[in-house]
């Protein structure tokens, strides 16, 4: 292992320690309605993220381009993206902050599994020279980290409603819970759709067509359109609570097989991209 690789896997892991003690503190401070404990959370996940900074910021430079290219980039900018996005959203909206007990240890999950992958320096095919490429993956991580921040408030209206959990209390009432599902739902909706659109262009300038029913765009369209079908329901069909809850969090897990496992699969494009 050369110099560069042992110091990115060495802060990429001094991260995941930042985020798993940043986790163990937020859940605590959360569940205890401990506000100190939470807030230093916040505290430790800014120090684990500039270590997670760091190492994107050295791999980037040795390697000549975006995180975007290996599993091991992928899951890492996930990661970060989901972090800097639930910060974003909780200082617009502050009542989304007890989102963190899910977003927290989906970051370290996704760092942590992505530092078992072999980073390995690999060159850049002509076809990702494109600011289309750039806006197609960011978006769909975007998307990615507002779905999350609605899962958990999707999986909280069914705990609300079944649970007398004391820390519960901390929560907003049912209505509003459902409603930031809801939004954010539609968040993920449009920036999904917006990475999706940019994926097109992307696929007409470097191979000559818009979409070409490779097994990831396929299974992109299915997701968006369960979203959208989420999203229609609620908007003209009253879909409320507990049915509109689990509804979301199919459609949620459908995400994460479409974002995650279908990269992989053998004879699609992106596959190749990925291995």
């Amino acid at each position: 292992m050369d110099k560069t690789t042992a110091t990115y896997v060495l802060l990429n892991w001094t991260a995941v320690f930042f985020y798993v003690v940043a986790t163990v503190v937020n859940v605590s401070g959360v569940v205890f309605k401990k506000e100190t404990l939470e807030q230093r959370s916040y505290w430790l996940i800014g120090i684990g993220m500039l270590f997670h900074s760091a190492a994107t910021a050295i791999w980037w430079r040795a390697v000549g381009h975006g995180p975007y290219m290996a599993p091991s980039e992928v899951l890492s900018s996930n990661a970060w993206i989901a972090l800097a996005t639930f910060f974003v959203f909780q200082r617009l909206y502050p009542r989304v902050s007890p989102a963190s007990i899910f977003v927290f240890p989906s970051a370290f999950l996704m760092l942590a599994l992505a530092n078992f992958y072999n980073p390995g320096i690999r060159s850049l095919p002509p076809t990702f020279a494109s600011v289309w490429l750039v806006f197609h993956i960011a978006f769909y991580k975007i998307a990615l980290a507002t779905l999350i921040i609605a899962f958990a408030f999707s999986v909280f209206h069914l705990m609300k409603g079944r649970s007398q959990a004391v820390w519960l209390e901390k929560l907003p009432e049912p209505v509003s819970i459902d409603l930031y599902a809801y939004r954010f739902a539609g968040f993920g909706f449009i920036f999904w759709a917006i990475g999706m659109l940019a994926g097109s262009i992307w696929a007409y300038k470097s191979w000559g067509r818009f979409w070409g029913w490779d097994s990831v765009e396929t299974w992109s369209l299915i997701t968006w359109l369960s979203f959208g079908i989420y999203l229609h329901l609620r908007r003209f069909f009253g879909w409320r609570g507990d049915r509109a809850a689990w509804f979301f969090i199919g459609c949620f897990l459908l995400s994460l097989v479409s974002i995650f496992v279908t990269s992989h699969l053998g004879g699609s494009i992106h596959a190749e991209y990925f291995k």
